[in-house]
């Protein structure tokens, strides 16, 4: 064990994780909505400002450095070796870097013609494959579900085959890696620093620095002349694996049995992190301007702050007052985020494949933006129905 973490679920992550995810599917629909407000939208990468809109991708970053602790440590308990540790974070992080890959080929560049089938087709056959390969099996025949498997990623090759961008002889590329790319990039350096300095939170502290620094220097023109310029390509990651690597901080300041904190101290340690993050990003501001597009630092550490304080207010209400009971609704999609997270893109696929588009009354205004809401809720729902009928997708 790196940390005394439990090997329970803390409940107040997944409220969180659930809330965001309920979130993330309101606002991917609400983007296609015409005459909603500007605080409802992403701001324009120049702006410097952000809405909750932009709050949503880190969110799930921070998410992911909440878990990293006890995901780690909870392989550890079960005796997982050193190697077979880092089998199942390299086997997540490419997970997360296929699936990103694919979803990212899929939203433009493509070459139907030449493809020979529909692109929503195409994404329909993808997201089987990707039930087939992830799904959590309760077969007892285990032959089966490596045939189950073997199947899944036999498609996934076929569909790789298959795919044609831009004139019919180009192959799938890496335009950019995706959300679930760039989650699956930040979750494996966080992976590796944690475990680097034994989830060490002085240490952890240092690494969200040098993450920032690594960024700043890979903005400086000098550097982008020189052999370094791939710092300016890595910059992105780099800001990421900070808001990972706060999570992972925040999780130890609450849940680390090691520290000996009276819990009224731990929430008072969480503040302070917090006024750390906001007044490093208030003193970066004039430097680096908010902006998700860029991932500037400004952006990662009031995004950062945000989250320890959601988080903080969360943790109190649910573990501590145990007033849990809404939470039950959240529960199937924080169990499972990736199925709740491709789910829409299948719903859209098939009415796009089956030529069903929504009435222009749902796509306005504020009918537009209840209608987003409802579908967010049918969404969580249908996870919940999937679930039962034993579709659960798992990195």
């Amino acid at each position: 064990m790196i940390n005394q973490l439990s090997t329970q679920r803390v409940l107040s992550i997944d409220a969180f994780r659930g809330i965001t995810i309920l979130v993330m599917i309101f606002v991917n629909e609400l983007a296609g909505v015409s005459g909603i407000p500007l605080w409802a939208k992403h701001m324009p990468a120049d702006a410097d400002a952000m809405t909750f809109v932009d709050l949503v991708f880190p969110a799930f970053l921070f998410i992911v450095g909440m878990s990293i602790p006890f995901a780690i440590n909870r392989r550890l308990s079960k005796g997982d070796s050193f190697i077979q540790l880092q089998q199942h974070i390299l086997w997540r992080s490419l997970g997360l870097l296929v699936l990103g890959f694919f979803m990212v080929n899929a939203e433009g560049g493509y070459n139907e013609a030449a493809m020979g089938m529909s692109i929503h087709a195409w994404s329909l056959l993808f997201f089987i494959c990707v039930v087939l390969v992830w799904n959590v099996y309760t077969l007892p025949q285990r032959r089966l579900v490596y045939v189950l498997k073997g199947i899944g990623i036999a498609g996934l090759l076929i569909l790789a085959f298959v795919y044609r961008g831009g004139d019919g002889t180009q192959r799938m590329q890496p335009h950019w890696w995706g959300i679930l790319g760039l989650i699956g990039w930040a979750y494996l350096y966080s992976c590796i620093i944690y475990q680097l300095f034994r989830g060490n939170v002085y240490g952890l502290l240092a690494m969200i620095a040098v993450c920032i620094l690594f960024y700043i220097a890979g903005k400086q023109p000098a550097v982008q002349q020189s052999a370094w310029s791939w710092m300016s390509g890595q910059s992105g990651n780099a800001a990421h694996v900070s808001i990972v690597l706060s999570g992972v901080v925040l999780s130890l300041l609450y849940f680390d049995q090691a520290r000996g904190s009276a819990v009224g101290r731990r929430f008072w340690e969480a503040a302070g992190f917090a006024l750390i993050l906001l007044v490093a990003g208030y003193f970066l501001r004039p430097y680096f301007r908010i902006s998700k597009i860029y991932a500037t630092p400004t952006w990662c550490l009031y995004s950062a702050a945000i989250c320890c304080i959601l988080f903080s207010c969360l943790y109190w209400l649910t573990d501590r007052k145990r007033i849990s009971g809404w939470t039950a609704f959240f529960r199937p999609a924080a169990a499972n985020p990736l199925l709740t997270y491709i789910l829409p893109y299948v719903i859209y696929s098939l009415l796009r494949l089956l030529d069903i588009q929504l009435p222009g009354v749902l796509q306005e205004g504020i009918t537009g933006a209840l209608w987003c809401a409802f579908y967010a809720i049918v969404v969580m729902g249908l996870v919940k129905g999937l679930n039962k009928m034993g579709i659960k997708l798992q990195l």
